[in-house]
């Protein structure tokens, strides 16, 4: 069975200032999550599902969904913030996303084998593709436990100049396998490294850190997990106007309870992605000189 390509694309962009989702950056007006797809399609993905919101569901679909519809099954889920458990509303004032744990969720009735849940504003790399393919193609160990993979990418290489970023930073057990993911959401580059400035003092942070960007390979057990999680998330961060349910902090607590293992591969590519206005630019070079290398032809379009 060929995995899935499940592509969050619902955020709002509100450090960005729009849809960055839709914001070309490549030489033939590519936008970034095209070269994922475009990724998926060369290491044998058979299926990518968007995530997205109802208000620009028509856009999305004509702009980026229907470049791909001759090349590889394309489906839709949509995240609405009202889609909540039994039990719990929205809080009065509360506009805010629920976080991706949530987006996830919103797939669960069009996925139903493994699949590979990525940032449609981050740009990863062939090589992060092809090894995560590999890896859910190949035959699960039967032991009671969930087994799953990311692909991790160095602090360093995942800071803006421009601002603060939100990383989950991993640590690895002896045998390489994920041993802990600590969500910040507040780290800058500092001259020596980086910092994370939710707390009074800031965390020292090196910036050779392995980080979670959103490249998790799962089974579809997951979704019952992250169901559960972010049933057990409501309960104590319901009434919490921005509180987010973030997918690295409840794989965290999936190895912390012996629910699930997660292998860590490593890449040879760079990452580099958009979160404010002025990250664009160095997008753009980078893509164009990958383009130039020879990675990906000047347009996807005469080859996807």
């Amino acid at each position: 069975m060929k995995p899935t390509l499940l592509i969050l694309a619902a955020g709002m962009g509100s450090r960005y200032g729009g849809l960055k989702q839709l914001d070309a950056m490549g030489p033939s007006g590519e936008v970034v999550l095209d070269y994922s797809v475009f990724d998926a399609i060369r290491a044998g993905f058979g299926k990518v599902v968007f995530v997205i919101r109802r208000d620009f569901e028509e856009q999305f679909r004509t702009q980026v969904g229907a470049r791909f519809k001759d090349t590889i099954r394309v489906d839709y889920a949509f995240q609405d913030i009202n889609d909540l458990p039994a039990g719990f509303t929205v809080p009065e004032g509360r506009t805010k996303p629920w976080g991706t744990a949530h987006a996830v969720l919103a797939a669960e009735g069009v996925v139903h084998e493994p699949f590979l849940m990525i940032n449609a504003d981050d740009f990863y790399g062939r090589d992060a593709f092809a090894k995560i393919a590999a890896d859910l193609s190949a035959p699960r160990v039967d032991d009671g436990r969930s087994h799953y993979s990311m692909v991790g990418f160095y602090l360093k290489n995942t800071l803006s100049d421009h601002g603060s970023v939100a990383r989950g930073v991993c640590t690895r057990d002896a045998d390489g396998m994920l041993a802990s993911v600590t969500e910040m959401t507040k780290i800058f580059r500092t001259a020596d490294g980086a910092e994370n400035r939710e707390t009074d003092p800031p965390v020292q942070l090196t910036g050779e850190e392995v980080v979670s960007m959103n490249f998790f390979g799962f089974t579809p057990e997951i979704f019952g997990q992250l169901r559960t999680a972010f049933t057990e998330f409501l309960k104590t961060n319901g009434t919490d106007l921005k509180a987010e349910c973030y997918v690295p902090k409840e794989v965290d607590t999936l190895i912390r309870t012996g629910q699930a293992d997660v292998k860590v591969l490593e890449s040879n590519d760079s990452w580099f992605g958009v979160t404010y206005p002025e990250d664009k630019a160095d997008v753009v070079a980078s893509i164009a000189a990958l383009v130039e290398a020879g990675a990906y032809p000047r347009s996807l379009w005469g080859e996807i």
